[in-house]
């Protein structure tokens, strides 16, 4: 039996830009979203930030990728429609999805806060939903000086630079590494001191060497952690509100995506790129 094509599979129709194979390229892709349930919140997607496990994903990177794949878990939009049951929002509201859509509210970890650990997690692109259907995601409808005065910065390290890593051995208490792309541990844990921890955030493509000694002879750490449940992720929103925190993007037309991945590949963008959906993302028909 044949299954339904991604447009059919729903009743609303949707319009994005999804990647057909391991090239990674991007190109407009007709799907649908299912109709609003109870507990559902539709809303119309504004903007989508550029992720580099984005960049993962469209090339297969990780082994996982299901094709085809509608990347995009950075987005912010507005409310245009709240199931029966929905109580915190309202037609109109502004709102934002992050890296999952739905956990299963009943095991220990959802039971806590932590739905990113929830082994029924599904994710806002390239999982299955409760009825077997695939999620798609958003991408549809100086530096020194830089970091000390516009970022806030007490002082910068330049990681390749092997004088400065020299005079900083043993003097962090915690390095949270968000790098991507394979890279070497050990100089990073030199920077730490003994009892010190290495929290990764970052997901490299390929296992990362961890010496055993390094760790043994400084009593020092390795760890990971994955996004945040919905109650951290409402206090970092929050706090990034009341303190007036605001991220520095570049904000690009859907159709630049593709050189937007090359870009990002090369590290040639301040800080992330974030495409106007609402207004440069248009279907063919």
């Amino acid at each position: 039996m044949v299954g339904k094509l991604p447009e059919e599979e729903h009743p609303i129709k949707a319009f994005g830009w999804a990647a057909r194979d391991q090239s990674g390229v991007l190109s407009p892709f007709k799907f649908s979203r299912r109709a609003t349930g109870e507990k559902d919140v539709q809303f119309k997607v504004l903007y989508c930030g550029m992720c580099h496990s984005d960049l993962h994903m469209v090339k297969n990177e990780w082994g996982n990728t299901q094709y085809p794949l509608v990347p995009g878990h950075e987005i912010v939009g507005i409310v245009t429609e709240v199931g029966s049951k929905v109580e915190k929002y309202k037609v109109g509201d502004r709102v934002g999805v992050g890296c999952m859509v739905g956990s299963c509210r009943s095991c220990d970890s959802c039971h806590n806060n932590l739905e990113n650990y929830c082994p029924s997690m599904i994710l806002t692109y390239g999982a299955k939903y409760y009825d077997g259907t695939t999620t798609y995601g958003g991408y549809s409808d100086i530096m020194k000086q830089e970091a000390l005065e516009r970022l806030g910065a007490d002082s910068f390290l330049v990681s390749t630079d092997q004088d400065e890593l020299k005079g900083a051995m043993g003097t962090f208490d915690g390095i949270i590494d968000t790098v991507s792309a394979v890279h070497p541990i050990v100089p990073l844990l030199g920077l730490l001191k003994s009892s010190g921890k290495l929290v990764m955030v970052g997901a490299p493509e390929k296992p990362l060497e961890l010496p055993a000694f390094s760790l043994i002879m400084g009593r020092k750490i390795v760890g990971g952690s994955c996004i945040g449940g919905m109650k951290e992720t409402q206090e970092m929103i929050d706090f990034a509100a009341k303190h007036n925190i605001k991220a520095d993007v570049e904000v690009i037309p859907a159709d630049y995506v593709n050189t937007a991945m090359e870009r990002m590949l090369k590290s040639d963008v301040r800080y992330r790129f974030v495409i106007d959906v609402a207004n440069t993302m248009k279907s063919s028909s």
